[in-house]
């Protein structure tokens, strides 16, 4: 409902922080198709806040990654993904191997938050 009243007003860019994070995995994958579909039909500018590689590549045209604190982008990533794109890009070997080298540089950051100093 909240997606619904930000579109509503026609914004130039939309800031979204992990507003799919606290739903189940069917229910997520869902809405990330919906919002890809609605973004991509209003062509409204989205900076999308996420946790999951997945969400990352399948809705993103440009994916920063940062690094643990103090927080800084380590890299960037433009998924091979042309537009109009649908969630059925999840299953092509391209997304495969970008979620896979997205994890090997996010792998070292997450092993330096969990091990306290």
């Amino acid at each position: 409902m909240a997606i619904a009243r930000a579109l509503a007003v026609e914004p130039e860019i939309l800031l979204m922080d992990e507003p799919f994070a606290a739903l189940d995995a069917q229910l997520r994958t869902i809405l990330q198709d919906e919002l890809l579909a609605l973004t991509q039909t209003t062509r409204t500018t989205t900076l999308f806040i996420t946790h999951s590689l997945e969400e990352a590549i399948v809705l993103g045209d440009r994916v920063l990654v940062m690094s643990a604190r103090p927080g800084r982008i380590i890299a960037e990533r433009r998924p091979p993904f042309p537009r109009p794109r649908t969630g059925d890009i999840r299953t092509t070997a391209e997304f495969t191997a970008l979620k896979s080298e997205l994890w090997d540089l996010l792998r070292s950051e997450v092993r330096t938050e969990a091990v306290p100093a």
